[in-house]
């Protein structure tokens, strides 16, 4: 079982697929990599919408794109959840649990790309103590360069929370060193491609993996594969 737990091939609800049939060519291109769950992650805002307008977004985008996936078997199953911007106060909004991935409590969080606060830590953690929820933090690499006081960054690294990267750091040559002392230091990991189309941000989980394997070992990605599936309930 291979998951892709943050992907934007939904078509036309955010700034991933522009169609149906470029949200069916992701799905191909998943599945031929070997990807059996695709989490699709669409972008919330809670500044731009209330989180009931983004699930009836949301479920009329699944409904456009399920007319196309009925008719092909050859395709990853399909969760729904939300890529979260953080937000003051989310430790205390009562609809955060609808944001979460299909029936589980784990929510895919998108933090500031900026220098992390004491407060916004505490905030993490009350998401995780008070709405009792688990939490993933989306492409840990993208902000791991911002982080000059890391001990802001320690103290929510040693939360109880999942860590997740883009299967492209992997394959970018110049950020190699980053993304390997990142996955030694928070294994086990989850993987995403955090696809948006098919040109610049495509499915990739396929060589990330490759790369993971040959550096790092087949261990890593079993531990990778068993976390999503523990999380996910699969």
């Amino acid at each position: 079982m291979l998951i892709d737990i943050h992907s934007h091939f939904l078509p036309k609800i955010d700034d991933g697929s522009h169609s149906v049939e470029e949200s069916m060519a992701m799905l191909k291109t998943a599945y031929e990599q070997g990807v059996t769950h695709m989490v699709a992650t669409p972008h919330f805002y809670a500044d731009e919408c209330s989180v009931d307008r983004f699930l009836v977004r949301r479920e009329r985008s699944l409904m456009r794109l399920r007319e196309e996936t009925e008719r092909d078997t050859q395709l990853p199953q399909i969760l729904c959840g939300a890529e979260v911007y953080y937000f003051d106060g989310m430790g205390k909004a009562e609809l955060l649990p609808k944001l979460c991935i299909g029936d589980t409590r784990v929510l895919l969080l998108e933090m500031p790309f900026t220098q992390w606060t004491k407060h916004m830590a505490e905030e993490v953690e009350r998401i995780i103590e008070k709405q009792e929820l688990q939490v993933i933090l989306a492409h840990i690499e993208r902000y791991y360069d911002l982080q000059k006081d890391r001990g802001i960054w320690d103290y929510v690294m040693e939360l109880p929370v999942h860590a997740q990267m883009n299967g492209g750091i992997f394959l970018d040559w110049r950020r190699g060193h980053t993304a390997n002392r990142l996955l030694r230091d928070n294994a086990p990991i989850l993987l995403g491609s955090d696809c948006h189309n098919m040109t610049s941000r495509c499915p990739n989980l396929g060589d990330a993996r490759r790369y993971i394997a040959k550096k790092h070992g087949d261990a890593v990605l079993a531990q990778t594969d068993e976390l999503g599936k523990e999380l996910l309930g699969l």
